[in-house]
């Protein structure tokens, strides 16, 4: 990854697909050009989800499906391309191989890439001086899909179909005898969109069973295969990071924070759904409700835990049915900013986000300007690091007190605590672009998917606005010499602090929504 985004050479197929934009790959982009630049591709990306949903039923391989509504059009077109894959339908019985392969399965893919391409403009920003220039979004942007994620995901399909994952057109069966009613499967190309949905921490699936659907997921090692593949470029990218800036320690320190948060994280999410909790879980000696017989708890826990850490909405098990402090876990590690290792690229930019806000505070307990690799973090840096970190806290508190205060909360499938920690997580899933859900609620409503929209499009877009201008900020200062009193980032006190900071920053957040739902339950 760290040849891709440092090359200067351009493969064949790649000037190609500058000449299609109309795009000189050897010019580079200011931070504000680079914003637009994202923003201008996610727009026409949205605009044409949108209108493909929309006239689905006049497309080839439709399957004989209508249009989806306008409003699912619209969160379904803001999901795929926020990389959230949110999904208010049932994927096999709505969405024609047509829609799932050339507009869904794009979008997991140039989305994914889009995150990438941000997480290295703020590198750069940190490895260059004196300048403007972030690089180029567009030759980023095509680098990253063809060099990375393209050639990742064929190996990865194909593993996939080896372990009994399907790879078809067929146009479904009609399976009404065995049912009693009236229901249509269909097999379709599964295979590569289920491996770019874990490679691209994606959500979103075929099948509205997601993973834990023997056609996607069918045996205990493509299980954890699936889970190699959520984490692999989330936890290389730190390495990337290292290599950039020239100092490779820093970004085995940010790694070291990353494997920290996601190992307690793991344990913990195992042992709150090993315990019991419960009266019926207690009954039967496990906590088997809503998950499946191929992966038991442990493997579901651990599953469960790596799709929160990471920007994917994937599950192998039913996260509503999970213990009270069980399905505490997944909430929290969105809370978290999705930093453990997070998605492709917005877990990396999001963990250097705080660790600029942990030499911040260092900086003031010691009363000296702080720095950070060389780069001092003065008001304008800090105001974009602050803003960074109170945009999605606010959507999903906005969020939920909205649902609260109007009663949308009311298709909520239970009432108490556990009602109100479906609410919570609808809204964390879906301002930081995660796509998992507590299924007891339904969301397929016009309040709901327009809601549920705007939290996913301004949790993706405000926060990128404000890493490119934190990047921008940093590649233009002169670069600071180490002295004895800079604060050593690459040792284990700072891994410490930066955990630390997370964790305090966090519970100030949210601790009081917690308490009126899972902790609430988890007591009772």
């Amino acid at each position: 990854m760290y040849r891709v985004v440092a090359g200067t050479k351009h493969s064949a197929v790649e000037r190609v697909a500058y000449r299609l934009v109309g795009v000189n790959p050897s010019g580079e982009q200011t931070w504000g050009v680079y914003a637009r630049s994202v923003l201008a591709f996610s727009a026409i990306s949205i605009l044409f989800l949108y209108a493909f949903t929309r006239v689905q039923d006049k497309l080839w391989l439709s399957l004989g499906f209508d249009p989806v509504t306008n409003h699912v059009a619209w969160n379904t077109a803001v999901s795929f391309v926020t990389n959230t894959n949110w999904q208010a339908y049932s994927g096999e019985s709505t969405m024609g191989h047509l829609v799932q392969m050339a507009g869904l399965a794009v979008q997991n893919f140039v989305s994914a890439s889009v995150g990438i391409a941000v997480a290295v403009a703020l590198v750069r920003g940190f490895a260059r001086s004196r300048t403007e220039q972030l690089g180029n979004f567009w030759v980023d942007l095509t680098r990253i899909t063809i060099r990375i994620l393209l050639p990742m995901a064929v190996l990865g399909a194909v593993v996939l179909m080896v372990g009994g994952v399907v790879q078809n057109l067929s146009g479904g069966t009609d399976v009404t005898t065995l049912t009693g009613g009236s229901q249509h499967i269909t097999g379709g190309p599964v295979a590569s969109q289920e491996v770019i949905k874990e490679l691209g921490t994606n959500g979103g699936g075929f099948y509205n069973t997601n993973s834990a659907h023997p056609f996607e997921n069918p045996t205990t090692w493509t299980n954890w295969f699936e889970i190699f593949l959520l984490l692999v470029i989330p936890f290389s990218l730190p390495r990337v990071f290292g290599r950039m800036v020239g100092q490779n320690r820093q970004g085995y320190a940010i790694l070291a924070v990353m494997a920290t948060l996601a190992i307690a994280s793991i344990v913990l999410t195992n042992v709150f759904e090993l315990a019991h909790n419960g009266t019926v879980p207690q009954a039967v000696g496990a906590a088997m409700e809503g998950k499946d017989v191929r992966f038991g708890v442990s493997n579901s826990a651990t599953f469960a835990a790596a799709t929160t850490l990471t920007s994917t909405g994937a599950v192998n098990s039913f996260h509503d049915s999970y213990t009270s402090l069980g399905g505490m876990m997944p909430m929290i590690n969105m809370m978290l900013g999705e930093v453990a290792p997070g998605g492709v690229g917005a877990g990396l930019y999001g963990m250097l986000i705080l660790a600029v806000l942990t030499v911040f505070v260092a900086g003031l307990m010691v009363g000296r300007t702080p720095e950070y690799i060389g780069k001092k973090i003065g008001a304008r840096e800090i105001k974009f690091a602050s803003l960074y970190f109170l945009i999605t806290p606010a959507l999903v508190l906005v969020g939920v007190a909205a649902a609260m205060a109007t009663g949308n909360n009311s298709t909520a499938l239970n009432v108490g605590p556990h009602g109100f920690s479906e609410v919570v997580y609808a809204f964390t899933s879906a301002s930081n672009n995660n796509g998992s859900a507590f299924g007891g609620i339904t969301v397929n409503t016009w309040w709901w998917d327009i809601a549920l929209g705007l939290a996913m499009l301004l949790g993706r877009f405000l926060p990128i606005i404000m890493v490119l201008g934190l990047a921008g900020s940093l590649a233009r200062q002169v670069p600071t010499p180490a002295s004895a009193g800079t604060l050593p980032t690459h040792k284990p006190l700072f891994v410490g602090m930066v955990v630390g900071v997370v964790l305090i920053l966090i519970a100030l957040t949210f601790l009081p929504t917690l308490a009126l739902g899972p902790l609430a339950e988890g007591l009772s």
